[in-house]
């Protein structure tokens, strides 16, 4: 069975809660870190559903997994079924307890993560991470493996297949399983200790009272959050947690500092030494010392009177409230759990009376653990070009790191009357039977503001072959400009095996200029870049795509560096595009009109 990560890598959160009493021996709560053939830290917990639930009481005939876990960490949600079947498998010799030490994690999400992923186990409560503390637990989901003597064995990372945001095919080292039936035939495991990757556990943290920190959550920190996370970090969106809320929050300032200072979030991956992007969202160095300098003095709220106002949203949308919405299918489409589905095409009549202006439009994905992508694009059959528009590949796309179509004033893209669109969905079968219902909404212009009609095109080479061991291949694939156009913005897209991909515009008098470069590039956060300004090309102007591809066995993702490897639909094999959106920028709809009325 393949478990599969998607889009996604982050943080997570959730209301906080300190909820019931736990218990520890004097002996253990002064313990820092266990070592192997330390004994277990005795401890009394209550459960979720309220239940006491005492360590020593674990059955002495069997070995003992204790893995610490949070609510919303991605990791943990991929590892639970892993979990799951090791027990099954060893039933007769092994059992395991889920400890959840998140300040953030209240009892009723932890009922509600216990029925969603059908756990069966004791799933603890452990307030003010006292028992986390006794064990030397840091991450989730980190594990703990005891004999039947109690005595810690193994320590560490379940296994290798994923990490922050990336992930293999298939583990290539499988710890814990292996440190199972190491003493199930009376060995000690090969490996005892590995680092583990995944959330930081959101302890309760100590702040300094003598010196009183400047820098709060509610001068400055909810600021930071408000103008460049919360877009996508609030319910209801793509981000697996929120930051509208300090005790959110809270739980997770030592993972929002940790990725911060690793650049993982806010995910951008443009080179600053090329190029000016309005929707570029990393932090100021004074911002990233902020944050670092609030987490230090152990996150403090501060004087609640210096709160913002909260932006506004429209629930559900980022686009705000649609002018129409379309489904992808009528009723929920059904993924089987394995296997590998080509691509999906669904059509969907608009019977649109009028043409249509969209200057904003979103994809709503219904099941995110297996939907990769979705493209909304015009029926091309019978299609006719219509006020001089630029033919466009799509109208709108989803995938991980993506964000909305949202043009500025006088910019449009064109849907015509009677047009059908066309939604290719790209499904990513988990290991269980899913479905989705996703839909996509457009946001319309007034026609008479409209001056100029979007396209989006592309650049792209399909005929490439990508040895196998290679880490460092490269293609290349061209366009010259056949007008004047201004270019808008820019999409690179590759698949597991992309390293770095560059724009680069040859202008007819001899210039070159970079118009993006992208070193490290990350097939679960697809950016676009929108210039601040638009880049006049004139006619004749080449766009210049070289994508760097990494077929090596250095590459974490590499599904099988021992294939040659050709363009291909499916994520194991590779694309290499170089999508931009344009203007004509001799175009103006208005002057236009504005002539035929004046005759």
């Amino acid at each position: 069975m393949k478990y599969q990560l998607r889009a996604l890598i982050v943080l997570l959160s959730l209301t906080a809660a300190c909820l019931t009493s736990g218990r520890l021996s004097a002996e253990d709560s002064e313990r820092e870190q266990l070592q192997v053939g330390d004994r277990m830290p005795s401890f009394v917990l209550k459960d979720y559903q309220g239940n006491s639930f005492d360590s020593s009481n674990l059955d002495s005939d069997k070995s003992t997994i204790v893995v610490f876990f949070g609510v919303e960490c991605p990791l943990v949600k991929f590892y639970v079924p892993k979990l799951g079947e090791l027990v099954k498998n060893n039933r007769d010799q092994l059992q395991i307890i889920g400890l959840n030490s998140n300040r953030q994690d209240s009892i009723t999400e932890i009922t509600k993560f216990a029925s969603d992923l059908k756990v069966n186990c004791p799933l603890l409560k452990d307030p003010a991470n006292r028992v986390a503390d006794a064990f030397g637990a840091s991450r989730t989901p980190e594990v703990f493996l005891f004999d039947s003597n109690q005595e810690l064995v193994y320590q560490g990372a379940i296994d290798d297949q994923f990490t922050y945001g990336k992930q293999k095919f298939k583990a290539s080292n499988n710890y814990l399983a292996d440190a199972v039936e190491a003493i199930k035939n009376r060995k000690a495991p090969k490996i005892q200790k590995t680092d583990t990757d995944g959330c930081i556990i959101g302890r309760v943290l100590t702040q300094d009272t003598e010196n009183q920190s400047t820098v709060t959550y509610a001068n400055q920190i909810s600021r930071i959050l408000n103008e460049r996370c919360v877009k996508c970090h609030r319910d209801g969106e793509a981000a697996p947690f929120s930051l509208t809320d300090y005790d959110e929050v809270v739980g997770w300032a030592g993972m929002i500092d940790e990725v911060v200072k690793d650049q993982r979030m806010p995910p951008w991956h443009a080179n600053p030494k090329h190029g000016k992007f309005k929707n570029d969202p990393t932090l100021s160095t004074e911002q990233k010392q902020l944050i670092a300098d609030w987490v230090k003095a152990g996150a403090p709220l501060g004087d609640t009177n210096d709160l913002p106002t909260p932006p506004k949203f429209t629930k559900g949308w980022r686009i705000g409230e649609p002018d129409v919405v379309f489904q992808v299918t009528k009723k929920p489409y059904p993924i089987p759990a394995g296997g590998i589905l080509p691509y999906q095409y669904f059509q969907v009549k608009t019977n649109f009376k009028e043409d249509k202006w969209v200057q904003a439009a979103e994809i709503r994905i219904g099941n995110r653990a297996v939907v990769h992508h979705i493209i909304v694009a015009v029926s091309r059959r019978g299609r006719k070009p219509v006020h001089g528009e630029l033919d466009s590949d799509w109208l709108t796309a989803a995938a991980p790191g993506s964000t909305p179509l949202m043009l500025t004033d006088g910019l449009a893209k064109v849907i015509p009357a009677g047009a059908t669109l066309v939604f290719q969905v790209h499904y990513t079968p988990i290991g269980t039977p899913q479905t989705d219902l996703s839909s996509v909404g457009f946001k319309f212009a007034d026609k008479k503001q409209v001056r100029k009609v979007v396209g989006t095109k592309s650049v792209q080479n399909t005929k490439f072959l990508i040895p196998a061991g290679e880490a460092n291949h490269d293609v290349t694939a061209r366009r010259t400009m056949r007008q004047d156009a201004l270019l808008l913005a820019m999409f690179p897209h590759m698949h597991l095996r992309g390293k770095s991909f560059k724009y680069t515009a040859n202008y007819p008098d001899g210039r070159s200029e970079v118009l993006l470069d992208v070193p490290n590039y990350d097939f679960n956060w697809q950016n676009g870049y929108e210039f601040e300004q638009p880049k006049l090309l004139p006619r004749g102007t080449e766009i210049l795509c070289e994508a760097i591809f990494d077929n090596s066995a250095k590459n974490f993702s590499n599904p099988n560096p021992k294939k040659t490897v050709r363009w291909g639909d499916q994520t194991h094999e590779e694309m290499m595009i170089g999508y931009f959106d344009m203007v004509l920028s001799e175009q103006d709809l208005l002057n236009r009109l504005s002539d035929q009325q004046d005759r």
